[in-house]
């Protein structure tokens, strides 16, 4: 019944009229129960036919504090960046599912059908992109993953048919797990079919990464690419300042950019010290004291709704988060008392959590530092759990004018033995232009969690290791064109012009090794300038045209930060020379990745600015054609 007055495909119709039964849970409770399989657990086993023999995807384990879902494949327990295939014929610059598989998608697609009507079904509404801004949409998959359901609607938010009313779905995703088997070698896929109203994701795993998660991702980029908005792949903290000023910073980055990080609490020494870095060519710690730092609400963390509902007309521009909860990675919990209130939060939470690759005892309370252990006997990588936003502390409900956007950069350690990329300061303010060109390419840098050493391109060692991630970093789930992607993120740079942009390093400065605590202190004196405002007089020029303007000082609670810090050239292990050559490093990788934006489509300004980088045009030069808002 809940189905008679919605808009479907002929065919996703007659197949939930063929299929053995259909289950619409009435509440999240009831989803909790059916992810336990028809015995309540303790132990859940997802199973499911395969040629004959019967393969397990996952198993559920009930315990206290949620349900704890583990895969027997080590493949299976992070995102496979090659999974994406596109079966329409729309605009893309990604991997069509014909060019991989020799023939057009239709007929898996009615395979995917027949299959799903021969099975008991888990129907679940959602919107896609939050709960407040987001566009109704559908999931169907067999009953038996119901845990991925109860994932997917944490992460957007419950709703149900009867408060949605009567709608035309703005995307469908489809699960069938076990095509991975007979259609996949065994390989990840996720299929996305996309018209003008309606965008299908077919996923044929179990793991939500791709599909609940970055799947509804690529869903927002598609809708916003029709009607000229982005979703930021972006944190945003609002920061209030112990005389009570607030500052709200966005900040964006490849992963391992920080984005995490900038909603983190500054790391201090057990003293009560901040280390904010290591000169490894002397041997040296530095460290500075802060007696009071910042007060942080999270606004946003991983999807930032960029959205035309929410802006204000004020020339900044107003964000929301675009997702009711996040799936957080848990990696860096060893132990308990890491992060209390995190903790506090997953260990007695008010309702049952989604718990993904972490090791869960039937009954017990599921710990977030006890990940499973990989077939090499090293723990998993990428533990996650999801949890919703009103479970964060501090969190901030409504939309919030940006007033920073940084954008975070793993730096590797420079030196004159050395020579590398790692030559940003901590702090480097940059016109909308170069703000743009930094977001193009979106270099995932240093040591990245995401990249193996073995796994890189063999073109990227020109170019000390560097690697792109895509237009905004929201590249890697976006379906559309690369070119579309960085004229709409180029129109969203010039229209709200009352923003500062500023790049700060993570990992190194220079001979400098500084973790996050580069970024940390970066917000802290921002916040403390009010949104970072400097007088021209406050700033000069640096050696790199892509770095933009270096502040000549930067003092917190009295105690100025040393210059080698803002100006790494200055490093006794570094020097000009070494920095030159770090920045030759750097702008041959930004010349080779934007080669392939100059072409009809680009918007003729952002032609303009390519050309300036290749004719190695000063900062001055961008400032002609993007101003520096201070």
């Amino acid at each position: 019944m809940a189905f008679e007055n919605l808009t479907l495909p002929d065919d996703l119709r007659a197949c939930l009229d063929a299929c053995e039964s259909i289950t619409v849970p009435a509440t999240r409770e009831e989803l909790h129960q059916l992810s336990l399989g028809p015995e309540g657990g303790p132990i859940f086993s997802v199973d499911y036919d395969v040629d004959g023999e019967v393969v397990t995807e996952a198993t559920v384990t009930r315990c206290k504090n949620g349900i704890a879902v583990n895969y027997p494949e080590d493949y299976m327990r992070r995102r496979d960046p090659k999974c994406m295939h596109i079966a329409d014929d729309l605009p893309t610059d990604k991997t069509r599912f014909e060019t991989t598989m020799g023939a057009p998608f239709a007929q898996t697609r009615q395979e995917t059908l027949d299959w799903l009507a021969s099975q008991e079904l888990v129907v679940v509404p959602f919107k896609a992109g939050g709960l407040t801004y987001g566009s109704p949409s559908l999931a169907i998959m067999p009953l038996n993953c119901a845990f991925f359901a109860l994932a997917l609607v944490d992460l957007q938010g419950w709703t149900t048919f009867e408060e949605l009313g009567d709608f035309s779905p703005r995307s469908i995703l489809y699960v069938a797990p076990p095509f991975r088997q007979t259609h996949f070698d065994g390989k990840q896929m996720v299929v996305h079919d996309r018209t003008e109203t309606l965008h299908e994701i077919f996923a044929y795993n179990l793991y939500p990464g791709p599909s609940a998660k970055k799947g509804v991702f690529s869903v927002l980029l598609d809708i916003g690419e029709h009607e000229g908005w982005i979703t930021a792949h972006a944190s945003s903290v609002r920061v209030t300042t112990p005389y009570d000023n607030t500052t709200v910073v966005m900040h964006e980055g490849a992963s391992g950019g920080g984005k995490s990080e900038m909603c983190q609490e500054i790391r201090r020494e057990d003293d009560g010290r901040i280390l904010l870095g290591y000169n490894v060519y002397h041997d040296e710690p530095y460290h500075i004291t802060l007696n009071e730092t910042s007060e942080l609400e999270p606004v946003t963390d991983d999807m930032t709704l960029c959205h035309p509902a929410v802006q204000n007309g004020s020339g900044r521009m107003v964000v929301a988060d675009a997702e009711d909860g996040w799936f957080v990675r848990v990696d860096n919990m060893k132990t308990y008392g890491e992060d209390p209130n995190f903790e506090r939060s997953v260990i007695h939470p008010d309702r049952p959590l989604v718990f993904f690759s972490i090791d869960g005892v039937p009954d017990a309370t599921v710990l977030p530092w006890e990940h499973t252990l990989d077939s090499n006997g090293k723990p998993c990588p990428n533990p996650r759990v999801v949890i919703s936003r009103q479970l964060i502390k501090n969190i901030v409900n409504q939309p919030e004018e940006v007033d920073v956007r940084t954008f975070g950069v793993r730096q590797p350690l420079c030196t004159r033995d050395n020579p590398s990329y790692g030559i940003m300061g901590m702090t480097q303010f940059v016109p909308p232009a170069v703000a743009w060109l930094w977001r193009l390419i979106a270099p995932r840098g240093d040591k990245n969690p995401s990249i193996g050493e073995s796994k890189q391109e063999a073109s990227t060692v020109a170019h000390g290791g560097l690697v792109s991630e895509g237009v905004g970093s929201y590249w890697p789930f976006s379906t559309g064109t690369k070119v579309a992607a960085a004229n709409l993120l180029l129109n969203q740079l010039v229209t709200y012009n009352k923003t500062r942009y500023v790049l700060t390093p993570n990992q190194h400065i220079g001979a400098y090794k500084v973790g996050f605590s580069s970024e940390w202190l970066t917000r802290e004196w921002l916040a403390r300038r009010g949104g970072g405002r400097m007088r021209a007089d406050q700033i000069e020029p640096a050696r790199c045209a892509l770095m933009g303007y270096v502040p000549k000082e930067i003092s917190l609670d009295g105690q100025p930060v040393r210059r080698t810090l803002l100006r790494p050239e200055m490093q006794s292990g570094m020097g000009v020379e070494t920095y030159d050559a770090g920045c030759k490093i750097l702008t041959d990788f930004f010349k080779a990745e934007l080669q392939q934006y100059l072409t009809d489509d680009l918007d003729p300004m952002g032609r303009q600015i390519i050309e300036v980088l290749m004719a190695d045009g000063s900062i001055e030069d961008y400032e002609a054609i993007t101003p520096l808002y201070l």
